[in-house]
Protein backbone atom coordinates (compact mmCIF):
# COMPACT_ATOMS: atom_id res chain seq x y z
CA UNK A 1 0.00 0.00 0.00
CA UNK A 2 1.53 3.30 -1.07
CA UNK A 3 0.20 6.27 0.85
CA UNK A 4 2.59 8.83 -0.64
CA UNK A 5 -0.32 11.04 -1.71
CA UNK A 6 -2.54 10.38 1.31
CA UNK A 7 -3.05 13.82 2.89
CA UNK A 8 -5.07 12.19 5.66
CA UNK A 9 -1.86 10.50 6.83
CA UNK A 10 0.04 11.88 9.82
CA UNK A 11 2.03 14.85 8.58
CA UNK A 12 5.27 13.09 9.51
CA UNK A 13 4.40 10.59 6.76
CA UNK A 14 3.13 13.01 4.14
CA UNK A 15 5.53 13.59 1.23
CA UNK A 16 7.68 16.67 0.82
CA UNK A 17 9.05 17.74 -2.56
CA UNK A 18 12.14 19.92 -2.90
CA UNK A 19 13.13 20.63 -6.51
CA UNK A 20 13.35 17.26 -8.30
CA UNK A 21 13.37 15.09 -5.17
CA UNK A 22 10.31 13.76 -3.37
CA UNK A 23 10.80 12.60 0.19
CA UNK A 24 8.16 10.03 1.12
CA UNK A 25 8.24 11.05 4.77
CA UNK A 26 9.59 13.87 6.93
CA UNK A 27 11.54 11.53 9.24
CA UNK A 28 15.16 11.79 8.07
CA UNK A 29 18.53 10.39 9.15
CA UNK A 30 20.83 13.10 10.43
CA UNK A 31 24.56 13.09 9.54
CA UNK A 32 26.40 11.06 12.19
CA UNK A 33 30.16 10.52 12.17
CA UNK A 34 31.27 6.87 12.32
CA UNK A 35 35.09 7.25 12.38
CA UNK A 36 35.49 4.15 10.22
CA UNK A 37 37.17 5.36 7.04
CA UNK A 38 40.73 4.84 5.80
CA UNK A 39 42.27 7.91 4.14
CA UNK A 40 38.73 9.16 3.60
CA UNK A 41 37.58 5.97 1.91
CA UNK A 42 34.31 4.47 3.13
CA UNK A 43 34.24 0.91 4.45
CA UNK A 44 31.77 -1.94 4.71
CA UNK A 45 30.67 -0.41 8.01
CA UNK A 46 29.24 2.57 6.11
CA UNK A 47 27.31 0.32 3.75
CA UNK A 48 25.71 -1.53 6.65
CA UNK A 49 25.21 1.60 8.76
CA UNK A 50 23.54 3.71 6.05
CA UNK A 51 21.92 0.65 4.46
CA UNK A 52 20.13 -0.14 7.72
CA UNK A 53 18.63 3.33 7.70
CA UNK A 54 17.47 2.82 4.12
CA UNK A 55 15.52 -0.29 5.15
CA UNK A 56 13.82 1.62 7.95
CA UNK A 57 11.17 3.73 6.25
CA UNK A 58 13.00 7.08 6.38
CA UNK A 59 12.34 9.84 3.87
CA UNK A 60 16.05 10.69 3.54
CA UNK A 61 19.39 9.17 4.52
CA UNK A 62 22.26 11.62 5.08
CA UNK A 63 25.94 10.70 5.13
CA UNK A 64 28.21 11.77 7.93
CA UNK A 65 30.32 14.91 7.62
CA UNK A 66 32.38 14.17 4.51
CA UNK A 67 35.57 16.14 4.04
CA UNK A 68 36.25 18.16 0.92
CA UNK A 69 40.02 17.74 1.41
CA UNK A 70 42.40 15.63 3.45
CA UNK A 71 42.97 18.50 5.90
CA UNK A 72 39.20 19.06 6.07
CA UNK A 73 38.59 15.88 8.06
CA UNK A 74 37.59 16.00 11.71
CA UNK A 75 39.45 12.81 12.58
CA UNK A 76 41.99 10.64 10.80
CA UNK A 77 39.12 8.15 10.27
CA UNK A 78 36.51 10.47 8.75
CA UNK A 79 35.11 10.04 5.24
CA UNK A 80 36.02 12.20 2.27
CA UNK A 81 35.16 12.91 -1.33
CA UNK A 82 38.27 14.70 -2.56
CA UNK A 83 39.27 12.14 -5.20
CA UNK A 84 37.85 9.62 -7.64
CA UNK A 85 38.62 6.65 -5.38
CA UNK A 86 36.19 8.15 -2.89
CA UNK A 87 33.53 8.50 -5.58
CA UNK A 88 33.90 4.81 -6.43
CA UNK A 89 33.62 3.93 -2.74
CA UNK A 90 30.39 5.87 -2.25
CA UNK A 91 28.64 4.50 -5.34
CA UNK A 92 27.62 1.05 -3.94
CA UNK A 93 26.18 2.73 -0.84
CA UNK A 94 24.20 5.20 -2.94
CA UNK A 95 22.95 2.36 -5.14
CA UNK A 96 21.77 0.30 -2.16
CA UNK A 97 19.93 3.22 -0.58
CA UNK A 98 18.28 3.93 -3.93
CA UNK A 99 17.27 0.25 -4.19
CA UNK A 100 15.12 0.90 -1.11
CA UNK A 101 13.42 3.82 -2.95
CA UNK A 102 15.07 6.27 -0.57
CA UNK A 103 16.98 9.46 -1.44
CA UNK A 104 20.49 9.91 -0.05
CA UNK A 105 22.30 13.17 0.57
CA UNK A 106 25.94 13.97 1.31
CA UNK A 107 27.08 16.50 3.90
CA UNK A 108 30.20 18.32 2.69
CA UNK A 109 32.45 19.53 5.48
CA UNK A 110 35.74 21.11 6.47
CA UNK A 111 36.73 20.85 10.13
CA UNK A 112 39.12 23.81 10.24
CA UNK A 113 40.63 24.26 13.70
CA UNK A 114 38.68 21.25 15.08
CA UNK A 115 40.45 18.79 12.77
CA UNK A 116 43.46 16.46 13.08
CA UNK A 117 42.03 14.38 15.91
CA UNK A 118 41.95 10.65 16.55
CA UNK A 119 38.78 8.60 16.95
CA UNK A 120 36.73 9.28 20.12
CA UNK A 121 37.59 5.87 21.55
CA UNK A 122 41.36 6.19 21.07
CA UNK A 123 43.67 6.79 24.03
CA UNK A 124 44.17 10.51 23.33
CA UNK A 125 42.51 13.19 21.23
CA UNK A 126 45.00 15.07 19.04
CA UNK A 127 46.68 13.11 16.25
CA UNK A 128 50.44 13.48 16.00
CA UNK A 129 52.04 13.65 12.56
CA UNK A 130 53.14 10.02 12.83
CA UNK A 131 49.50 9.12 13.62
CA UNK A 132 48.27 10.82 10.46
CA UNK A 133 47.76 14.30 11.94
CA UNK A 134 48.19 17.63 10.16
CA UNK A 135 48.46 21.36 10.82
CA UNK A 136 44.96 22.80 11.17
CA UNK A 137 43.80 26.14 9.87
CA UNK A 138 41.07 28.61 10.70
CA UNK A 139 39.89 32.15 10.06
CA UNK A 140 42.12 33.37 12.90
CA UNK A 141 44.92 31.89 15.01
CA UNK A 142 42.54 31.08 17.87
CA UNK A 143 42.42 27.56 19.24
CA UNK A 144 39.35 25.53 20.12
CA UNK A 145 39.52 24.53 23.81
CA UNK A 146 43.01 23.08 24.41
CA UNK A 147 43.53 22.04 20.78
CA UNK A 148 46.70 23.15 18.94
CA UNK A 149 46.72 26.71 17.63
CA UNK A 150 45.48 26.77 14.01
CA UNK A 151 47.26 28.64 11.26
CA UNK A 152 45.38 31.77 10.16
CA UNK A 153 44.18 31.24 6.60
CA UNK A 154 45.36 33.43 3.76
CA UNK A 155 42.98 34.53 1.01
CA UNK A 156 44.63 31.89 -1.19
CA UNK A 157 43.75 29.27 1.45
CA UNK A 158 40.16 30.49 1.42
CA UNK A 159 40.02 30.31 -2.37
CA UNK A 160 41.27 26.72 -2.18
CA UNK A 161 38.52 25.77 0.28
CA UNK A 162 35.86 27.24 -2.00
CA UNK A 163 37.30 25.28 -4.94
CA UNK A 164 37.44 22.12 -2.80
CA UNK A 165 33.73 22.45 -2.02
CA UNK A 166 32.96 23.04 -5.70
CA UNK A 167 34.99 20.02 -6.82
CA UNK A 168 33.52 17.80 -4.10
CA UNK A 169 30.00 18.79 -5.13
CA UNK A 170 30.81 17.73 -8.71
CA UNK A 171 32.03 14.38 -7.37
CA UNK A 172 28.88 14.03 -5.26
CA UNK A 173 26.79 14.33 -8.42
CA UNK A 174 29.02 11.77 -10.11
CA UNK A 175 28.55 9.37 -7.18
CA UNK A 176 24.76 9.61 -7.61
CA UNK A 177 23.78 11.56 -4.49
CA UNK A 178 20.35 13.20 -4.57
CA UNK A 179 21.27 16.33 -2.63
CA UNK A 180 24.16 18.21 -1.07
CA UNK A 181 24.30 19.72 2.41
CA UNK A 182 26.94 22.27 3.41
CA UNK A 183 28.10 21.82 7.00
CA UNK A 184 28.17 25.32 8.49
CA UNK A 185 27.52 24.23 12.08
CA UNK A 186 29.07 22.62 15.18
CA UNK A 187 32.19 24.75 15.26
CA UNK A 188 33.69 23.54 11.98
CA UNK A 189 35.37 25.81 9.44
CA UNK A 190 32.40 27.67 7.94
CA UNK A 191 30.92 28.18 11.41
CA UNK A 192 34.32 29.44 12.56
CA UNK A 193 34.06 32.19 9.96
CA UNK A 194 30.48 33.03 10.98
CA UNK A 195 31.17 33.61 14.68
CA UNK A 196 33.05 36.67 15.96
CA UNK A 197 34.48 34.49 18.74
CA UNK A 198 36.60 32.52 16.28
CA UNK A 199 36.83 35.05 13.44
CA UNK A 200 38.80 38.16 14.30
CA UNK A 201 40.03 38.90 10.79
CA UNK A 202 40.30 42.48 9.57
CA UNK A 203 39.97 41.74 5.85
CA UNK A 204 36.88 41.10 3.71
CA UNK A 205 36.22 37.79 5.51
CA UNK A 206 36.04 39.21 9.04
CA UNK A 207 34.50 41.90 11.19
CA UNK A 208 31.01 42.79 10.00
CA UNK A 209 28.15 40.33 9.61
CA UNK A 210 28.39 40.65 5.82
CA UNK A 211 32.09 39.81 5.91
CA UNK A 212 31.76 36.89 8.34
CA UNK A 213 29.10 35.21 6.16
CA UNK A 214 31.10 35.81 2.96
CA UNK A 215 32.79 32.39 2.92
CA UNK A 216 29.48 30.54 3.22
CA UNK A 217 27.90 32.75 0.57
CA UNK A 218 30.76 32.10 -1.84
CA UNK A 219 30.74 28.35 -1.18
CA UNK A 220 26.96 28.28 -1.66
CA UNK A 221 27.25 30.08 -5.00
CA UNK A 222 30.08 27.80 -6.12
CA UNK A 223 28.22 24.59 -5.23
CA UNK A 224 24.84 25.72 -6.57
CA UNK A 225 26.59 26.57 -9.81
CA UNK A 226 27.86 23.03 -10.42
CA UNK A 227 25.03 20.81 -9.18
CA UNK A 228 21.92 20.18 -11.31
CA UNK A 229 19.10 22.71 -11.13
CA UNK A 230 16.74 20.02 -9.83
CA UNK A 231 19.10 18.92 -7.01
CA UNK A 232 18.25 20.31 -3.56
CA UNK A 233 20.88 22.18 -1.58
CA UNK A 234 20.77 22.21 2.24
CA UNK A 235 22.83 24.14 4.78
CA UNK A 236 23.28 22.94 8.37
CA UNK A 237 23.56 25.89 10.76
CA UNK A 238 24.26 26.22 14.44
CA UNK A 239 21.52 28.77 15.09
CA UNK A 240 23.29 30.02 18.22
CA UNK A 241 26.63 29.56 19.96
CA UNK A 242 24.82 29.74 23.33
CA UNK A 243 27.34 32.40 24.42
CA UNK A 244 26.84 36.14 24.89
CA UNK A 245 28.32 38.24 22.10
CA UNK A 246 28.67 35.31 19.72
CA UNK A 247 26.75 33.99 16.69
CA UNK A 248 23.06 34.06 17.58
CA UNK A 249 19.55 33.34 16.37
CA UNK A 250 18.99 36.81 14.92
CA UNK A 251 22.08 36.49 12.72
CA UNK A 252 20.96 32.99 11.67
CA UNK A 253 17.60 34.40 10.57
CA UNK A 254 19.31 37.15 8.57
CA UNK A 255 21.65 34.59 6.99
CA UNK A 256 18.73 32.33 6.05
CA UNK A 257 17.11 35.25 4.25
CA UNK A 258 20.27 35.64 2.15
CA UNK A 259 20.71 31.93 1.43
CA UNK A 260 17.16 31.43 0.15
CA UNK A 261 17.57 33.47 -3.06
CA UNK A 262 20.94 31.83 -3.68
CA UNK A 263 19.23 28.48 -4.19
CA UNK A 264 19.37 26.95 -0.72
CA UNK A 265 16.24 24.86 -0.24
CA UNK A 266 16.38 23.99 3.47
CA UNK A 267 18.21 25.00 6.62
CA UNK A 268 19.10 22.03 8.82
CA UNK A 269 18.88 23.78 12.20
CA UNK A 270 21.18 22.70 15.01
CA UNK A 271 23.18 24.71 17.55
CA UNK A 272 26.41 24.96 19.50
CA UNK A 273 29.79 23.35 18.90
CA UNK A 274 31.95 26.45 18.59
CA UNK A 275 32.71 26.88 22.30
CA UNK A 276 33.66 23.79 24.31
CA UNK A 277 32.19 25.03 27.61
CA UNK A 278 28.99 26.72 26.41
CA UNK A 279 26.14 26.31 28.89
CA UNK A 280 23.41 24.51 26.96
CA UNK A 281 20.18 23.45 28.62
CA UNK A 282 19.18 20.35 26.70
CA UNK A 283 15.73 18.78 26.95
CA UNK A 284 13.49 16.91 24.49
CA UNK A 285 13.24 19.05 21.36
CA UNK A 286 15.41 21.82 22.84
CA UNK A 287 16.40 23.16 19.41
CA UNK A 288 12.93 23.08 17.84
CA UNK A 289 12.16 26.68 18.76
CA UNK A 290 15.29 27.79 16.91
CA UNK A 291 14.06 26.01 13.78
CA UNK A 292 10.56 27.46 14.20
CA UNK A 293 11.89 31.01 14.44
CA UNK A 294 14.11 30.67 11.37
CA UNK A 295 11.23 29.18 9.38
CA UNK A 296 8.72 31.79 10.49
CA UNK A 297 10.93 34.82 10.01
CA UNK A 298 12.82 33.88 6.86
CA UNK A 299 10.24 31.81 4.97
CA UNK A 300 12.77 29.11 4.13
CA UNK A 301 12.08 25.44 4.85
CA UNK A 302 13.82 23.95 7.87
CA UNK A 303 14.50 20.65 9.60
CA UNK A 304 14.69 20.26 13.36
CA UNK A 305 17.10 18.05 15.30
CA UNK A 306 18.02 17.37 18.91
CA UNK A 307 16.54 14.94 21.44
CA UNK A 308 13.60 14.08 19.20
CA UNK A 309 12.90 10.47 20.11
CA UNK A 310 9.15 9.76 20.09
CA UNK A 311 6.71 9.43 17.19
CA UNK A 312 4.10 11.71 18.76
CA UNK A 313 6.76 14.32 19.52
CA UNK A 314 7.99 14.33 15.92
CA UNK A 315 4.45 14.47 14.56
CA UNK A 316 3.60 17.47 16.72
CA UNK A 317 6.66 19.37 15.51
CA UNK A 318 5.76 19.06 11.82
CA UNK A 319 2.00 19.33 12.41
CA UNK A 320 2.49 22.68 14.17
CA UNK A 321 4.77 23.87 11.33
CA UNK A 322 7.75 24.31 13.64
CA UNK A 323 9.74 22.40 11.02
CA UNK A 324 9.21 20.77 7.64
CA UNK A 325 11.16 17.64 8.54
CA UNK A 326 12.80 15.93 11.49
CA UNK A 327 16.47 14.94 11.57
CA UNK A 328 16.98 11.92 13.82
CA UNK A 329 20.35 11.02 15.30
CA UNK A 330 20.86 8.90 18.39
CA UNK A 331 17.33 7.55 18.16
CA UNK A 332 18.33 5.94 14.86
CA UNK A 333 21.59 4.60 16.23
CA UNK A 334 19.50 2.80 18.83
CA UNK A 335 16.90 1.68 16.30
CA UNK A 336 17.59 2.16 12.55
CA UNK A 337 13.95 1.25 11.84
CA UNK A 338 12.56 3.97 14.08
CA UNK A 339 10.39 5.33 11.28
CA UNK A 340 8.64 2.00 10.64
CA UNK A 341 7.76 1.78 14.32
CA UNK A 342 6.71 5.44 14.41
CA UNK A 343 4.31 4.91 11.52
CA UNK A 344 2.62 2.07 13.37
CA UNK A 345 2.48 4.12 16.58
CA UNK A 346 0.68 6.82 14.56
CA UNK A 347 -1.60 4.17 12.96
CA UNK A 348 -0.24 4.71 9.46
CA UNK A 349 0.37 1.82 7.09
CA UNK A 350 3.73 2.80 5.63
CA UNK A 351 5.79 1.01 3.00
CA UNK A 352 7.96 -1.80 4.41
CA UNK A 353 10.68 -3.76 2.62
CA UNK A 354 9.27 -7.11 1.53
CA UNK A 355 11.83 -8.92 3.67
CA UNK A 356 10.45 -7.31 6.84
CA UNK A 357 6.72 -7.64 6.17
CA UNK A 358 6.14 -10.35 8.79
CA UNK A 359 7.23 -7.92 11.53
CA UNK A 360 4.37 -5.50 10.91
CA UNK A 361 1.82 -5.04 13.67
CA UNK A 362 -0.63 -3.34 11.27
CA UNK A 363 -1.80 -5.88 8.64
CA UNK A 364 1.30 -8.13 8.86
CA UNK A 365 2.14 -10.16 5.73
CA UNK A 366 2.83 -13.60 7.14
CA UNK A 367 5.60 -15.78 5.77
CA UNK A 368 4.89 -19.50 5.13
CA UNK A 369 7.90 -20.30 7.31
Amino acid sequence: MNNSQDVSAPKLFQPLRLRGVEFASRAWASPMCQYSADEGLVSQWHLVHLGAFATGGLGLVMTEATAVSTEGRITVACTGIWNEKHVAGWKPIVEFVHSMSTPIGIQLSHAGRKGSTLRPWDSHMIAAVEEGGWETQGPSAIAYSDFPLPREMTVADIDKVINDYRDSAIRAVEAGFDLVELHAAHGYLIHQFLSPLSNQRTDMYGGSFENRIRLLIEITEAVRGVIPADMPLFVRLSATDWVEGAWDLEESIQLAKKLDPLGVDLIDVSSGGLVHDAQISSFPGYQVELARQIRAQSGIRVSAVGLITEAEQAEKIVEEDSADAIMLGRALLRNPRWALNAAETLQFESMWPQQLQRARTINPRESPQ
